[in-house]
């Protein structure tokens, strides 16, 4: 019987150790899946911050200050950033101020927005301004005159464009975050067309001028779209 005993209470120690590992283990599990909070900026390309996709970030800056984040986006995915800047107490500032997000490339090349509000003016009365940018889908080549985004880093840079002197210095908060989607086959570039491109391609009726070769068009490749 006091063998029995011991073996009994032995697995219910063994049990529940096993359970307070796994329960662990499972949060552990949890918050690796949730980014942490990056609470820093650089100031420049150079010390920019690393931020990974959907983690968020914060800053305590000056008006005045260039605030950068670095962030990664493959071929097929379309980034939006987005960007909170608290601003100062009514009281302290002078006048409106107008902010700012610019979004470039490995190159340091600036890259347009499809969507968005890159660019916004925060009244002397308001307590925050927001902004946002979504770039075009990332492609996976490009010809080396182009300007189109390709897979890399890219860089988030969020300052004031438009402040009064008096203003200059005065602490914000800044708040970024990088969202990304897939595009999917309907955005799927390899470079090659679908059909030739004619006068009169979208007509019933094409246009005299659009003569073919001899051995007629070379094939092309069909994506999903």
């Amino acid at each position: 019987m006091r063998t029995t005993r011991v073996v009994r209470r032995f697995a219910v120690t063994t049990g529940a150790a096993l359970l307070a590992l796994t329960g662990a283990a499972g949060s552990a599990a949890a918050d690796d899946e949730t980014p942490e909070k990056v609470t820093e900026a650089g100031t420049s390309f150079r010390t920019a911050t690393a931020l990974r996709i959907d983690q968020e970030a914060t800053a305590e800056a000056s008006t005045g200050d260039y605030l950068y984040w670095a962030f990664p986006v493959d071929a097929g995915q379309r980034a939006t950033v987005h960007a909170t800047v608290k601003l100062p107490e009514a009281a302290a500032r002078h006048a409106a101020s107008t902010w700012q997000v610019d979004v470039y490339d490995g190159l340091r090349r600036r890259q347009a927005c499809r969507l968005g509000t890159p660019t916004k003016t925060a009244a002397q009365d308001a307590a925050s301004v927001s902004l946002s940018c979504s770039l075009r889908t990332v492609r996976s080549w490009s010809e080396q005159w182009a300007n189109d985004p390709l897979p890399g880093t890219y860089y988030l840079r969020l300052t004031v464009t438009d402040l009064k002197a008096d203003d200059l210095g005065l602490p914000v908060r800044a708040e970024a975050k990088v969202t990304a989607t897939d595009a999917g086959g309907a955005q799927a570039v390899d470079g090659s067309l679908g059909e030739p491109l004619v006068p009169g391609a979208g007509s019933d009726e094409r246009r005299a001028a659009a003569v073919e070769p001899e051995d007629g068009w070379s094939g092309g490749w069909w994506s999903s779209r």
